[in-house]
């Protein structure tokens, strides 16, 4: 038996991708574990930042600490609200800095359909894997969050930044011109951000997750409704587990949910 505070599946891009989850013992090598039965039960939950015994309201946060930490700002989901380039803060100018204040990049990545996203450049390709796309590469490569927000913004006139993670998780991705499509990005970047465009190499980066049987259906595993789960494991993929009877459970979106995993 494993017991976890859930934090989203550290990674390793191979082939296939690896996934570890953190648990109180140390690593758990997820891949392991497809194929067999395992039961998930629920026994409460711990804020990722005060580390109290507190309901989670978003992102592992308690609410408090969800309006109060850095981590949690606008501009996480939204970059182009960034401002550390201007040397303003907007709850902690120390921490915005590290974070704002370095390469980021702009990609196309195909899950369920082609998307535009924003990420830290040493975040590549672990964004593109936690999103569960099977194929990406990157447009632009600018010196801090704020720029890349500008292209990403742009690009959504174009292409949706959402993933519907249902398709996502039947794995059920549209065709794509990845040559019509990149060169239909290039001509919607703003002039100012085009001495920023990757020209060489463009690649197309492929990832291979480990998927024993994708869902037709699939149906979502809440652990305040359903405190005990038991399943075949027969995927992952993004941050989902993926079990037999076509249930899925989002580790990330659990973040602060205190679990025992056993193997039964």
């Amino acid at each position: 038996m494993f017991q976890a505070t859930l934090k989203k599946m550290q990674t390793e891009n191979s082939q296939p991708i690896n996934y570890f989850l953190d648990v109180e013992s140390g690593y758990l090598h997820v891949n392991q574990l497809l194929g067999k039965m395992i039961q998930i039960t629920h026994n409460g939950s711990q804020c990722l930042n005060c580390g109290l015994d507190k309901s989670i309201f978003r992102q592992g946060f308690c609410q408090s600490c969800f309006f109060d930490s850095p981590a949690t700002g606008d501009w996480i989901m939204r970059p182009e609200l960034s401002k550390a380039h201007l040397g303003q803060e907007d709850r902690d100018l120390e921490y915005e800095s590290k974070m704002q204040l370095q390469p980021h990049v702009v990609y196309l990545a195909l899950s369920s359909h082609l998307k535009v996203g924003v990420t830290r450049k040493s975040q590549l390709p672990t964004r593109w894997i936690d999103q569960g796309a099977h194929q990406a590469t990157v447009l632009l490569e600018v010196p801090n969050r704020y720029l890349a927000g500008i292209g990403e913004v742009a690009l959504k006139n174009f292409f949706s930044d959402k993933t519907n993670w249902r398709k996502m998780l039947q794995n059920d991705a549209e065709p794509i011109n990845w040559e019509e499509a990149r060169n239909q990005a290039l001509e919607g970047i703003p002039k100012d951000l085009k001495p920023y465009i990757i020209h060489e190499p463009n690649e197309i980066q492929d990832l291979e997750f480990p998927v024993l049987q994708y869902p037709e259906k699939v149906k979502s595993l809440n652990l305040v409704k359903t405190p005990l789960f038991e399943g075949k494991l027969m995927g992952i993929k993004g941050q989902y587990l993926i079990f037999e009877d076509a249930t899925v459970f989002n580790v990330r979106s659990n973040e602060g949910q205190c679990v025992k995993l056993s193997i039964i």
